[in-house]
């Protein structure tokens, strides 16, 4: 499990970006963003970031703070900061952040008052070699959005009318074509509480690399393609020399949700890249984007 420092720890932490944090129930940030319903409850967003919002909201004593690393997601106006760390290197296969995962069944068994997201990864075993010598080892599909954030093929399901299954494939039916999952295909459910309380449902289906193509070619002929869906994109799941091209400059991308956490997740428990690789991408992306937030960000004194 990912161990986020204590509240106390953070204090004291060596500063690299520069954010005003008032304690009191868990945090609230700001300056020179807004944040509101930041915890450290597991499956939680650690702090969300409400972008160029002004004004102070909390009260109690303030202090400021830097971290060393995060991993971000966007979901719809807000990013999610979902962990938190002060030595990228220290990372390992316990960096990657968790969520707190539930089976299928305790999943079916909660109330009314939670959304199901039912989600799909495509992936192939792909054996070529970028510029000859880099291997691509799979390719996964993932798609832009219309909001202008990553993630994987699949939607919202209403459990009133619909099984996870049939409710994932009537949404596949319109952004991909004739593609149909099952309960076969069925990898994780995790939990998500914030402003809306969400069991993210995430299912993977290996194809082969024709089939894969197959399902690319059938999306640009699909209904929400050019609406919903702006196009599918393959993952680049390889690192080149310069530590940065490649997957940790595809993970600094904005991302919807929980796809970002989703896509570390079935890669690691697909095998699909060693863990300290996923670390060390991980730590990659998230130095480019505090490099970039050090830019945005003034000074501290």
């Amino acid at each position: 499990m990912l161990s986020i420092p204590h509240p106390d720890d953070l204090a004291s932490a060596r500063c690299i970006l520069g954010i005003l944090v008032f304690w009191s129930v868990g945090a609230v940030i700001c300056a020179p963003w807004r944040v509101v319903n930041a915890t450290f409850s597991p499956g939680v967003p650690v702090f969300e970031f409400y972008p160029r919002l002004s004004g102070l909201v909390g009260a109690g004593p303030c202090t400021w703070v830097r971290v060393d690393w995060a991993c971000v997601s966007w979901a719809e106006s807000r990013m999610l900061i979902w962990a938190v760390g002060l030595e990228p290197s220290k990372m390992s296969t316990t960096t990657v952040p968790e969520l707190k995962q539930i089976s299928r069944e305790e999943a079916m068994r909660l109330g009314p008052g939670w959304s199901h997201s039912c989600h799909a990864m495509l992936y192939a075993a792909n054996p070529g070699q970028l510029f000859g010598r880099i291997p691509m080892r799979f390719s996964v599909l993932m798609q832009m959005r219309f909001d202008g954030l990553l993630g994987f093929p699949g939607g919202f399901v209403d459990r009133r009318f619909w099984s996870l299954e049939d409710g994932l494939n009537r949404v596949l039916g319109l952004g991909l074509g004739g593609l149909r999952l099952t309960e076969a295909d069925y990898l994780s459910s995790h939990l998500t509480e914030g402003p809306q309380r969400v069991v993210a449902h995430l299912y993977a289906r290996q194809l082969t690399l024709e089939q894969l193509h197959a399902v690319e070619i059938s999306a640009v002929h699909s209904r929400d393609h050019g609406l919903e869906v702006l196009g599918l994109v393959r993952v680049p799941l390889y690192t080149q020399k310069d530590r940065v091209g490649g997957f940790p400059n595809f993970l600094s991308n904005a991302f919807v949700s929980t796809a970002k956490y989703q896509l570390l997740f079935a890669l690691k428990v697909l095998n699909m890249m060693p863990s300290e690789k996923l670390a060390e991408a991980l730590a990659s992306a998230t130095e480019k984007q505090k490099k970039a937030l050090e830019k945005l960000l003034p000074a501290s004194s």
